[in-house]
């Protein structure tokens, strides 16, 4: 009895855990190091805790008034790691608006706010 209900306890444990690591969640992003400057185009570093399928997945731009600009991306060098191309932007706040497919398929969806400094 105490068996089955010890298996039946570890199979829901290792079930969680699979639904907890499924979705692609940026974990560190290269925004926090160095700052988009004024009127000159970038690249932006985000790096995710699972591969990501960039043909299925969006990152746009969020302007002033709510404008979206869908963005250029590439895979990086680091397991994960996506490369964000911004255009040249005015001081202010922005964002990042991303739809992203985990490898798995599962869908995250994320907003990353960013000010860009002159």
């Amino acid at each position: 009895m105490f068996k089955h209900f010890f298996q039946l306890v570890f199979l829901l444990f290792t079930l969680s855990l699979g639904d907890a690591f499924a979705h692609a969640v940026v974990t560190e992003t290269s925004l926090k190091i160095d700052p988009v400057q004024t009127g000159k185009s970038s690249k932006v570093s985000l790096i995710f805790n699972s591969r990501v399928e960039l043909a299925l997945s969006h990152f746009d731009l969020v302007k002033k008034g709510d404008i979206h600009e869908r963005l250029k991306v590439d895979r990086g060098q680091k397991r994960g790691e996506v490369i964000v191309e911004l255009p040249a932007l005015d001081p202010g706040e922005h964002a990042i608006r991303l739809k992203v497919f985990a490898a798995d398929g599962h869908l995250t969806e994320d907003i990353i706010h960013f000010f860009v400094v002159e």
